[in-house]
């Protein structure tokens, strides 16, 4: 036992700037996702800011019980399941897509181009992404200006519940479509140009390259990142959502992230609010685990 902590230390010592390294990260990591977790006990509380969480009276499952009561929790569970389905079926397949569209361009100057031209929107703020939105749609903006020169009628597009997940949805892809092809082209370029040449010499098109260099290639980094998204399906960009959505939309835009902003910083209901976050966090983990179990059955890739 001796021997095996003296091998501890004395690769710790030599291993020391590593670890110095990685100390503030860990510290970050410690002091504002950890620590901050013992916040959760409110959830099981009737909280009262004057005895703090610990001297508060316990109350068991009762914000639980109260929110599975509430006339609410259908709606917001219903739309955050449902933007969260529809940004990962159209969102995820975009910088994939992309990323395959860059390989095949053989001007290296203008893939450049693209490439810093499709990076660009992801450096910009949420809040002035919302702004631009609003402006577009104004009846005044841009999309109606589009629509009056073919023959419409201005729409507000913004107030009108058959339009807000399109542009939620369309918006979030031009944001992020150009940041998110960085991992695929970096796992491209680990591809063996030689296996190219050969697909060439056998008289092998595009297409098939593609179908059988490629996206093999592609396809272990394309899973993880799958699993990663489908544990994420809900939480929805409440922070745009809130920008955007009105009374006039909320049948289809609030979500779990915008009712609980709601009711616990509007409306100081940090318990039910903390208990609603605690629920969803399980069910998303839940969901993280069941589908890395079914990747690691299918495709033998998985996170753990």
């Amino acid at each position: 036992m001796k021997a095996s902590n003296n091998s501890f230390i004395a690769r710790i010592i030599r291993h020391r700037y590593l670890y110095l390294m990685v100390l503030p990260g860990f510290l970050t990591l410690l002091i504002f996702h950890y620590f901050p977790m013992y916040g959760i006990l409110i959830a099981f509380k009737d909280f009262n800011a004057s005895k703090g969480i610990w001297g508060s009276e316990w109350v068991g499952f009762k914000y639980f019980t109260s929110f599975f009561n509430d006339p609410m929790a259908l709606r917001v569970l219903k739309n955050t399941l449902l933007l969260g389905l529809y940004t990962l079926f159209w969102s995820f397949p975009a910088p994939i897509i992309l990323a395959l569209l860059f390989n095949e361009l053989k001007n290296k100057s203008f893939k450049k181009i693209v490439q810093t031209v499709s990076y660009f929107p992801h450096f910009i703020s949420v809040v002035i992404i919302a702004g631009m939105l609003k402006e577009f749609t104004a009846r005044d903006g841009l999309f109606n200006n589009i629509v009056a020169f073919f023959g419409g009628e201005p729409v507000m597009f913004l107030l009108e519940s058959d339009f807000f997940r399109t542009i939620f949805i369309s918006s979030g892809i031009w944001q992020g479509i150009g940041f998110g092809t960085i991992i695929y082209l970096a796992a491209l370029s680990g591809i063996d140009p030689t296996l190219y040449d050969v697909a060439d010499v056998d008289g092998a098109g595009r297409w098939k390259k593609v179908v059988h260099i490629t996206w093999p290639s592609l396809k272990p980094t394309t899973i993880i990142l799958l699993i990663f998204a489908v544990g994420g399906v809900l939480g929805s960009d409440f922070q745009k959502i809130i920008l955007l959505y009105s009374p006039e939309t909320y049948e289809v835009a609030d979500v779990i992230g915008s009712y609980v902003y709601r009711q616990g910083i509007l409306g100081a209901q940090y318990e039910y609010t903390t208990a609603i976050g605690m629920f969803m966090s399980l069910i998303s983990f839940i969901i993280l685990y069941w589908t890395n179990w079914v990747s690691r059955k299918v495709s033998e890739t998985s996170l753990f």
